[in-house]
């Protein structure tokens, strides 16, 4: 099965009357268990990898976005990339190259009113490349 955009996977449970479920990646032993556990209940699944993730891995977000890319290219499951809980606009610019369907933006550390902005900005730059993006506009 090809890696699938989160919208897809979004859309084909709602008619469903389903859900995804999303895990964390943070090496690629995860991205490989949570494939193989997808296969195994013959379930959709998304691959999360975290800002946090990403400098857990020095910084750098190709390698493991390639490596879950890989994996959920190789599964017989539906699986998508969502990058998660991204603070910074470099990181959010990274995600369509690297293959994601979606991202997490969170700029909840800011004053309400910078954070919607931000968040706005940050709508319109994904939508424009077909990424779903998801906000933290409070506190949680």
């Amino acid at each position: 099965m090809a890696l699938v955009g989160t919208g897809e996977l979004v859309a084909s449970a709602r008619v469903a009357g389903d859900g995804v479920a999303a895990f964390n990646v943070i090496t690629l032993e995860h991205a490989e268990a949570i494939a193989a556990g997808a296969e195994a209940a013959a379930r959709p699944a998304i691959l999360q990898i975290s800002e946090n993730a990403v400098r857990f891995h020095g910084g750098r977000l190709a390698p493991l976005a390639a490596a879950a890319a890989a994996v959920a290219r190789a599964s017989s499951a539906p699986l998508a990339l969502h990058l998660d809980h991204v603070e910074s606009g470099e990181l959010l610019r990274a995600a369509h190259p690297a293959g994601f369907g979606s991202v997490m933006f969170d700029a909840s550390r800011l004053p309400y009113a910078e954070n919607v902005k931000a968040t706005a900005e940050a709508v319109r730059w994904g939508h424009e490349r077909g990424l779903w993006i998801e906000a933290e506009l409070g506190r949680v």
